[in-house]
């Protein structure tokens, strides 16, 4: 049976989890420390992948249309919240 990861990503993967250790390893458009070893792996198989190692292909997260519709309706709600309680506060003080 085949390998699904080559030696070369498990190298990128273990360089990764070391710097990670030792809390230099950072994200890359916020710059933040990386301390989840789950984001860590991941890091090092997309440098690995970019580095043309083999490595299987991301796996993509299925979106439905109620998970979307439930989203915008949270938005609308809070802002008309804090509007709401803005008319309160006002009140009580009166």
């Amino acid at each position: 049976m085949a390998r699904k990861y080559s030696k070369k990503a498990s190298k990128k993967v273990e360089k990764v989890m070391r710097e990670r250790k030792r809390g230099t390893l950072r994200s890359g458009r916020s710059g933040k420390k990386v301390t989840s070893r789950k984001q860590a792996i991941a890091i090092g198989l997309s440098e690995a992948r970019r580095s043309g190692a083999k490595v299987p292909k991301r796996r993509r997260r299925k979106t439905t249309n109620s998970g979307r519709k439930g989203s915008s309706r949270r938005r609308r709600s809070t802002g008309s919240r804090s509007k709401r309680s803005t008319k309160r506060s006002t009140k009580r003080r009166a």
